[in-house]
């Protein structure tokens, strides 16, 4: 070649490289990001394979028995086609630490099922997606898991994109078998995020469960959020809500990284202080 026209070559081969990073973080149904937050129950109305390693770790408010709970876990989705998937939402294990009562530690229950893109529109960055998973109860009562004979989990997930800008939500019933053992109850989230570069992809969130129905265990006056259901006796009505801030950053074209800081804000002693999520999301 000329060695008078490499600069040229450079130059062009650098363009085309810029013109294909710009239109990537412009092309707002590509740069849809998974929330951080609620990782059992804001499911994404994305269908993809994918495995999910996170960490949690929970503080307790000190108005209800304080203390903190680490929680780690490992989740797995399989797109079976382009709008169905295979899921598995909740597993892990606890570790248990409050402040009036022993320490203790063991497994989770099992969450899995299916969910449905309904509608898929790429053009303008829409997904419409509804699901259902079944939690078997076969965690340890040691911390608050095995109760009960099992739960639904009956949600619609959803994201609209603008450009850069994102909305995703999901709202939800948990439905058990057995009420007089776990309460039922009412989940919704909310995320906005905003793609500033692969790097830093910003999120706001919220998260509320309201429960529905009382259980005939003890008169705690809320409920466990979203890991534990205590099957509480005097929680009928009661919402509990969280909000939190945080951000993805997209190291690899199939590899996110995610942290995200929450808040509990309802003005009543129940499970939630503060709590931070650690997670990484492996696409295949």
């Amino acid at each position: 070649m000329n060695s008078s026209r490499l600069p040229k070559c450079l130059a062009a081969a650098a363009l085309a490289v810029t013109s294909g990073l710009t239109l990537q973080a412009e092309d707002s149904f590509d740069t849809i990001v998974s929330p951080v937050t609620n990782p059992i129950y804001f499911e994404s109305a994305l269908i993809q394979s994918e495995v999910r390693p996170i960490y949690m770790h929970h503080r307790i408010d000190d108005d209800f028995v304080g203390g903190d709970a680490n929680v780690y876990a490992l989740q797995l989705r399989w797109a079976v086609t382009d709008r169905l998937a295979i899921i598995a939402t909740k597993d892990g294990y606890v570790d248990l630490n409050p402040d009036v009562l022993p320490h203790e530690d063991g497994w989770a229950d099992v969450a899995a099922g299916v969910k449905y893109a309904i509608i898929k529109d790429e053009a303008n960055a829409f997904v419409l997606t509804p699901g259902v998973t079944f939690e078997i109860p076969l965690g340890q009562d040691d911390v608050f898991q095995g109760n009960g004979d099992g739960t639904f989990n009956l949600f619609t997930s959803v994201v609209k994109g603008w450009g850069k800008f994102h909305v995703s939500g999901n709202v939800g019933f948990n439905l058990p078998i057995d009420m007089d053992a776990e309460t039922s109850n009412f989940h919704a989230s909310v995320m906005l995020d905003y793609w500033v570069s692969r790097w830093f992809i910003p999120q706001f969130s919220f998260n509320s469960f309201t429960t529905l129905s009382d259980g005939t265990g003890p008169a705690l006056g809320t409920e466990g959020f979203d890991l534990i259901n205590f099957g509480t006796s005097n929680a009928r009505g009661i919402t509990q809500a969280a909000v939190g801030f945080g951000f993805r950053s997209r190291l690899l074209e199939s590899l996110d990284l995610g942290f995200a800081w929450e808040l509990g804000v309802t003005d009543r002693p129940d499970i939630f202080d503060t709590r931070y999520t650690v997670d990484m999301i492996w696409r295949f």
